[in-house]
This record gives structure tokens, sequence and C-alpha cells, in this order.
């Protein structure tokens, strides 16, 4: 079975999601639960889950508060969140799985069936979504990209471009190395836009600041530092126009 503790300060919440988890996750059992940051402090003392369920608006702070009294994390966090734009981009900077209320049972079904494929506990990616969440007046520094094997902490800076290849997107980076991760690049194109990141085609997104050149004949396309060519879309142009006149 696998041990869960649910922190939420609302008692029906708590009950509600429990039910949840007898129909959709019945390999689940709830071995604690707790009202808020100071008790779940104390619970995650004595009691060590394999997953925890966290929400993150509570009474007397935040699931950010807690994470940041934890000395050390040896078990896997899904957030349980109304909806925040800012956290949740936070969680899709860090790679970490949330779940927005009211439950939807198939988001929850997913997020345990990625659980039970990697139980690797990635510590580094709650201090990512601390950094992300701390400095979210400026552009993050790093990303998390999860691969068929492992979970990449990269710098965003590294990123030289990101290429579409039907439901996943293939990075780029300066050094010549390729990473195939399991998102769209519609989604990469949201979270890197700040970054400096300009989507110049529909399988192409390029760092802007590794353009070389833009050559206007044959359909226009851009030359990257590293010698490759990236096409520019027609319906793009002027907007990749515009773009290059202000770098």
């Amino acid at each position: 079975m696998i041990k869960a503790i649910i922190i939420d300060d609302i008692e029906q919440a708590r009950i509600t999601f429990k039910k949840d988890l007898e129909v959709y996750a019945p390999d689940v059992e709830v071995i604690g639960e707790a009202n808020g940051v100071v008790e779940g402090a104390k619970l995650l003392k004595n009691i060590k889950p394999d997953i925890l369920f966290l929400d993150i608006q509570m009474q007397d702070g935040s699931g950010f508060d807690l994470i940041d009294v934890l000395s050390e994390i040896s078990f896997k966090i899904i957030f349980i969140t109304a909806s925040d734009a800012h956290a949740i981009k936070a969680f899709r900077y860090a790679a970490i799985d949330y779940l927005l209320k009211p439950v939807d049972p198939d988001e929850l079904i997913n997020a345990m069936n990625k659980f039970r494929e990697n139980r690797i506990n990635e510590n580094e990616k709650y201090q990512l979504l601390n950094d992300s969440l701390k400095n979210h007046h400026k552009p993050n520094e790093r990303l998390a990209l999860h691969s068929q094997d492992k979970i990449h902490i990269v710098n965003i800076c590294d990123i030289l471009r990101c290429e579409s290849s039907v439901n996943y997107t293939e990075f780029h980076f300066v050094n010549d190395k390729k990473l195939l991760v399991s998102k769209t690049l519609k989604e990469f194109e949201d979270l890197l836009t700040d970054s400096g990141f300009f989507r110049v085609h529909q399988s192409h997104l390029v760092n802007t600041k590794f353009i070389k050149e833009y050559v206007k004949i044959e359909g226009g396309h851009l030359i990257m530092n590293n010698g490759n060519m990236i096409p520019v879309s027609t319906r793009k142009r002027p907007e990749v126009m515009k773009m290059l006149e202000k770098l």
C-alpha cells in the first residue's frame, strides 16, 4: 500500500478527498491528517509517508511555509489548490504535480499513475519551486524537464532552442546536447517567453540571444549561433521582424 498524509485546514475537504482516494486510488492508505502548517509539521516529524497531499492556502500559513520548515523531503508531494496562476506557473517550472479544487478524478488518477511509475524523490525540484515562488518578479533561471528515465534540472540560459515533435518537445542546448521531453511546445512557450524565447514557427521556439542572423529569401529563416537553420512561418514573419528590431 502507498502510505499517504493529507494536510488541509477544511475537515470536509479532507473527508471528500479520502473518499476520492478510496474510489480512484484504492492502493493508497491514509495514515495521517493535519489541519494546518503547525500540526502538519508536527505530524511529519513522527510519520514519514510515501506521498503528501498538501493544500496551499490554510489559516495558519501556506503549504509552501510547511516546505520551508522541513529539513528534508523524502516523500512525493502533490499540491491541492484553488486556481492560483502564479503558484501553478511555479509548479510547471519545477515539474511538480498539483490538483485543482474541486479535484477532477481523471487528474487524480493521472497524478497517482505518475507516482507509481517514478517514486524517486527529487529534493532539487522543491528548491526550484521555492526559487520560482520567491523570485516571481523576475524570470526563472532554471527549469525541471522530464525525460523518459529521469528529471533534469537545467539552466534556462543554456537552452538554444526547442522543437516540437508531436506531443513531445526536443530541447537543444548550447553544448550540442539534446533532450526529449514529454510535454508540448505550447507549454514551454508559456513558461519561457518571459526568459527571452520566441515562437517563430509552429514547430520552433528559439532563445533570441542565440540568433545570429535572419535570412529573408527562400521563405525566411533564422541562423542560430551554432549554425542551425530555423524556418520562420509566413504568419510569424512580421512579429519576428519587430522582435529582431528590439534585440
